[in-house]
């Protein structure tokens, strides 16, 4: 009786176990839920050490993964316009997944119901919302899902996609909860991160300026100065092509002057001329144009962009800012990104904007002060014209007069001959130095600018093209003895050849010689590179021949026996 009395019924024994296994499950539960807040709170801890906002994005969606057990996470950075996905970074999937899959999402479906909504979204069964219509060929299958918005500042900055529990399971409350803590530790991440690119960004452009502008006060070539911007303005933006245009004299078309990044040799070679357009308005307006403003994607697909088959197509979001301001715009800088690549935002152009305006004004200033190096030296031209004139030319001249008359008393024939030769000598000397006064006095600046300094600028231009200034010797009175209209056939033969240079031969010096006797005037331009047997390298002269000949001339070409080309166009001095 007693011991019946102290035994435990069976059923209060199964009920034991049953209480038992129920505090164990709690004690478990209570045990996990410790670990994922200490895991969250190492998570937080960790992600706010991070500077670099794509460090940052990156690890965001790694640690998402890991807290709530997921197969797959994504982070999607919401576009300036609030309706579309620009960047898409991934968890889960390898380099063969993300190939097979194709382009990045941009915003449809599921993904884009967080946009719509920016509220924590958790199914069990992604296929059965009615927002969801099915993945693209080659994407993995996936069921459950859960989605948080990541905001900064009030914003959305983008949401974060998890999908596919470990173990078959559901996402539960507190998955959603302990991501939705992570979304916001991640945008406080995120806000810092940006903050120090920003600062980041903006003392590269002040180094930016710094250098551009004093390259153009210490006098490098207006074409090595347009490649330095093009150059930063690429690094800087994050930009895949950048390019630099120039108003025609006319102002309503463009040139592109300069090309830096992808496909930067089709554009550098070619040098289209470009009306309207992204270029055409930011001149116009003063003011930065994106491709979003005036409705064109793509570059290529812009109307007032040649149609050339030999210019890349696949050019995406891109941002036009004009160099300088309001009459005093000066060109255009046309940034470009690849395609598929997110779209400029105000963050970038604005910048951008101030860069362009600051090397404008470094321009103008480089320019006054060449104007101002131009008026000393044409003051030191004529003090140097006017003593040529007063003391040599008067001193030869009274030495002829006393020559000529005491010819008269010399008895000896031959003596007397060598006094007349000395005389004609005298005269011919005259004329020579009466030339070059007038060469001197000559204007050098608009319109009227001597061959001698054209031939200089030309020839320091062709170094952006190049990647190296070539070397130039001038021989002869090219400023009085060859005719305006002969100088220009010169001009535009020497730009030809030292771009047909650039473009094939792939020297490493050339060397141009322009010289002239005062019948003919005679361009040589020698190159050291594959020579006249590479490529399409004889069909790039044709045009030069017809000048040649519209001139009475002819052009030759040979190859030097250490290799290279030599290209030797010779012409009337005065023309025909």
């Amino acid at each position: 009786m007693s011991h019946a009395q102290d035994s435990c019924p069976q059923d209060d024994l199964e009920e034991c176990a049953k209480r038992l296994a129920l505090l164990q499950r709690r004690l478990d539960a209570a045990h996990s839920t410790r670990d994922r807040v200490h895991d969250l709170m190492e998570v937080v801890t960790s992600v706010g050490r991070d500077l670099d906002l794509e460090q940052v994005l990156r690890h965001v969606v790694a640690a998402a993964t890991t807290l709530v057990r997921a197969r797959y996470g994504a982070l999607g950075v919401i576009g300036p316009d609030h309706e579309k996905l620009v960047q898409f970074l991934t968890v889960g999937m390898d380099d063969g997944d993300v190939a097979a899959i194709g382009s990045s999402p941009s915003g449809h479906g599921i993904l884009g119901e967080l946009i719509a909504r920016p509220e924590p979204l958790r199914l069990a069964k992604l296929s059965e919302h009615e927002s969801s219509y099915g993945f693209p060929a080659g994407h993995p299958p996936m069921d459950s899902f859960l989605g948080v918005p990541i905001r900064i500042g009030g914003q959305v900055f983008g949401n974060l996609y998890l999908t596919e529990k470990l173990d078959g399971a559901q996402f539960d409350a507190e998955d959603e909860s302990i991501l939705t803590t992570l979304a916001v530790a991640a945008g406080v991440a995120i806000d810092n991160a940006r903050l120090y690119e920003r600062s980041q960004q903006r003392e590269l452009w002040v180094q930016a300026t710094a250098e551009v502008t004093h390259s153009l006060l210490s006098g490098s070539p207006r074409g090595a100065v347009l490649a330095l911007i093009a150059d930063r303005a690429r690094e800087i933006s994050g930009a895949d092509l950048v390019v630099v245009a120039l108003p025609t004299p006319e102002r309503d078309s463009f040139v592109v002057e300069v090309a830096s990044g992808l496909e930067a040799e089709a554009f550098q070679s070619s040098r289209p001329v470009v009306s309207g357009g992204l270029i055409g308005a930011a001149f116009a307006r003063a003011a930065a144009v994106t491709s979003e403003d005036a409705d064109t994607v793509r570059l290529a697909a812009d109307p007032a962009w040649p149609a050339d088959p030999a210019w890349p197509a696949a050019l995406g979001p891109a941002v036009a800012v004009p160099i300088g301001n309001g009459i005093g715009v000066r060109g255009v800088l046309l940034l470009v990104r690849a395609e598929g690549r997110e779209p400029f935002t105000a963050e970038v152009s604005s910048p951008v904007v101030g860069f362009a305006g600051t090397a404008a004004v470094a321009m103008e200033l480089a320019e006054r002060r060449r104007d101002a190096e131009q008026m000393v030296l044409l003051e030191e031209r004529d003090r140097i014209a006017r003593d040529l004139h007063d003391l040599a030319i008067q001193r030869l001249f009274a030495t002829g007069m006393t020559l000529q008359s005491a010819g008269r008393f010399i008895d000896h024939r031959e003596a007397s001959e060598r006094v007349e030769r000395a005389v004609d000598d005298l005269d011919e000397t005259i004329k020579i130095i009466r030339s070059t006064i007038f060469g001197l006095r000559s204007d050098v600046s608009g319109t009227g600018e001597s061959l001698r300094s054209r031939t200089v600028r030309a020839v320091a231009d062709a170094a952006a093209a190049l990647g190296f200034s070539p070397s130039l010797r001038k021989e002869g009175l090219l400023d009085t003895q060859v005719s305006r209209s002969v100088a220009d056939h010169v001009l535009a033969v020497l730009g030809e050849s030292l771009a047909n240079v650039a473009r094939h031969a792939r020297a490493t010096r050339v060397d141009v010689i322009l010289q002239t006797d005062g019948r003919q005037v005679a361009l040589t331009v020698i190159d050291n590179g594959v020579g006249i047997g590479a490529g399409t390298r004889r069909s790039g002269v044709r045009n030069l021949t017809d000048r040649a000949e519209e001139c009475g001339g002819t052009l030759e070409l040979s190859s030097p026996k250490e290799g290279g080309t030599c290209l030797v166009w010779r012409v009337p001095a005065m023309g025909r």
